[in-house]
């Protein structure tokens, strides 16, 4: 029996999968086991992932034909030895202390059934361009969750095994909002909180998505808010934003997403990637003057102090 199961789903994700791993691998909490599900991938993620399997017996690894996150997710909380579970996502890379942490503090605290924490965003190579603290009380964490707004970044969660179980796991129809859905019925079984320690370092690509899928997620968002407000017996108001990381197609909206990408990385002191997303904005809108700002401080501007 151990302590706490990782639950790590994987679809093509050959490029970032070794700093996943190693990442929990390296962990300074011992008592757990790694698993791993190739959902089916066509990249070199599954002869990575037998390479690593075959050298740490921690890891239980799983391979088979595609069949989506929720059925993975649900699959893999069936099969959890650990009286934890906590999720970890193929590109994302998870803090040394982070189970230390998260496990520490739902020992000292029955009445909670998940953690997550605060959270670096990386871009593709890695570079930390932005510390993202999350709300920690669990008062605040429901109200926003009953909004829409999925305020426990989900590859940062860490959950009580039994508390899952008892909500039935993810539900299947649910898909896109599934982490969501399952946070409003965890909070209607326990307490949640957030730490305000780093515990993960979150991947973010520079890419968008379509109009549809954004739509399809934000009623989905919706249905799942609705859906709660009626088990808990309440008059909700649904107010999720558009994620500040799926920009829309056109051009005003992917420039400012560039914008904010780009002067956090300034920020951060990264100028090439402030730079390039500078070029791109002004490549989205050519007379923007902000983007030419962007742009010039990046190349010209001494970086501002911490």
């Amino acid at each position: 029996m151990v302590q706490v199961s990782v639950l790590l789903p994987v679809y093509n994700a050959e490029r970032y999968l070794s700093e996943a791993v190693e990442s929990i691998l390296r962990q300074s909490f011992t008592d757990f086991e790694l698993l791993i599900t190739d959902d089916g991938s066509t990249d070199g993620s599954l002869p990575l992932l037998q390479s690593y399997a075959a050298q740490d017996s921690r890891i239980r690894l799983l391979s088979r034909a595609n069949r989506g996150l929720i059925f993975t997710l649900n699959e893999m909380l069936a099969q959890a030895k650990g009286e934890l579970l906590a999720r970890m996502d193929a590109d994302d890379i998870a803090t040394t202390d982070r189970l230390a942490l998260q496990v520490q503090f739902l020992q000292q605290h029955p009445e909670y059934v998940c953690v997550g924490g605060a959270f670096n965003l990386i871009d593709a190579q890695g570079r930390i361009v932005q510390w993202i603290p999350m709300p920690e009380q669990n008062d605040e964490i429901q109200q926003m969750l009953l909004m829409g707004r999925t305020i426990i970044n989900h590859p940062c969660a860490l959950m009580r095994r039994t508390a899952l179980q008892q909500i039935g796991g993810y539900d299947s129809q649910m898909p896109t909002v599934e982490d969501l859905d399952m946070l409003l019925k965890l909070g209607e079984v326990g307490r949640l909180a957030n730490l305000p320690d780093t515990v993960l370092h979150y991947r973010f690509h520079l890419e968008s998505v379509s109009a549809q899928n954004i739509l399809f997620q934000t009623e989905m968002a919706e249905a799942a808010c609705q859906r709660a407000w009626k088990r808990r017996g309440i008059s909700g108001q649904f107010d999720s934003p558009q994620p500040w990381y799926r920009p829309l197609p056109n051009p005003a909206s992917q420039q400012q997403f560039l914008h904010r990408y780009g002067w956090w990385a300034f920020c951060s002191g990264f100028r090439r990637t402030a730079a390039r997303c500078g070029i791109q904005a002004i490549l989205a809108r050519p007379q923007t003057p902000e983007s030419w700002k962007l742009l010039i401080c990046a190349l010209l501007k001494p970086i501002p102090a911490q």
